[in-house]
């Protein structure tokens, strides 16, 4: 099986679509061919595309990367690891308290018929009653 072409639609305003219709003329090529070009761009480079004018191209220092990094301490991401395991182990906990709820309302629904009512037993004059004190 081969591989599908997909459209995409969206909408622009007047003043963007006029833009891209120009970078489109300058550039002697259709409309849909700037957004293949920069969906190609984009998926090349795992989304992580910037678009700079051209004379900011030329001004940008070499050394500046996209997107920008940051350095975290380990015992940053030793905190984050352990938070996410806590937080794991804390849904498995809901998951299993959840189940218990739902066999313990089973066991009430299946036991009704077995409830005796207090009210019911005091009419029955068969019965000894009882005090406690």
């Amino acid at each position: 099986m081969g591989n599908k072409n997909k459209t995409i639609s969206f909408r622009v305003n007047e003043d963007a679509f006029e833009t891209l219709r120009e970078i489109a003329e300058e550039r002697d090529i259709s409309l849909s061919a700037v957004f293949r070009d920069y969906v190609d761009t984009l998926v090349a480079h795992g989304g992580q595309v910037r678009v700079v004018p051209e004379h900011e191209l030329e001004n940008m220092d070499g050394g500046e990367s996209f997107p920008p990094k940051v350095e975290v301490p380990k015992s940053f991401i030793r905190e984050h690891e352990r938070l996410e395991l806590e937080a794991e182990h804390l849904r498995e906990q809901l998951e299993e308290h959840k189940r218990y709820v739902n066999y313990l309302r089973e066991q009430l629904e299946d036991e009704e018929e077995d409830v005796i009512q207090l009210e019911d037993l005091d009419g029955e004059p068969d019965e000894p009653s009882f005090r406690l004190g």
